[in-house]
């Protein structure tokens, strides 16, 4: 769901500046889905930190991935991190999506946190690796700048260390 922009021309004195205006459909739903705590990382398998889940009949639109480690050591090897497509729940703790912007619509959207049991992963959309040093909050760069999750589909962010280390996360977008 990107947002459609359109270029209006204004003049000022004898020069005419272009600005890049969004076009307004409906009002968007934008939410943040972050863990409440720190989770901590199953050494050496992979642990699904949150899980975003979209309502029936929604296309959400994931426009921000972003994690934290709290790792010390300078020579500690990186971890691996994903963003992918997941086909079950899994066994984890309910975590609600809060709005950003003030609107009266509700968020259809749900969520999960630290998963004591592994959701069947589907397709692997990033994968990258990030040292576990200085709690560093990295960005993690998405495709075409966003994923779109279909109705009732589900996007998770999963890692896996070498060794003991604490996270936090946020997953961001609209529906």
């Amino acid at each position: 769901m990107k947002m459609l922009r359109y270029f209006s021309f204004e003049q000022v004195g004898q020069l005419w500046i272009a600005k890049l205006k969004p076009i307004m459909g409906g009002a968007r739903n934008n939410f943040s889905l972050t863990t409440s705590t720190v989770v901590a990382a199953a050494v050496a398998a992979f642990k699904t930190v949150l899980q975003l889940v979209a309502p029936t009949g929604v296309i959400v639109a994931v426009q921000e991935v972003m994690i934290s480690f709290d790792g010390t050591s300078n020579t500690a090897a990186p971890i691996q991190v994903e963003v992918l497509r997941q086909t079950t729940a899994g066994t984890a703790t309910a975590r609600a999506p809060l709005k950003t912007k003030d609107t009266s619509t509700a968020i259809g959207s749900t969520g999960q946190e630290n998963f004591t049991v592994e959701p069947t992963a589907s397709d692997i959309l990033v994968s990258l690796e990030i040292h576990p040093q200085a709690g560093v909050v990295y960005p993690v760069p998405l495709p075409d700048g966003e994923i779109e999750l279909a109705s009732a589909t589900r996007l998770g962010l999963r890692i896996n260390a070498p060794a003991a280390v604490n996270c936090k996360a946020t997953i961001k977008g609209e529906e």
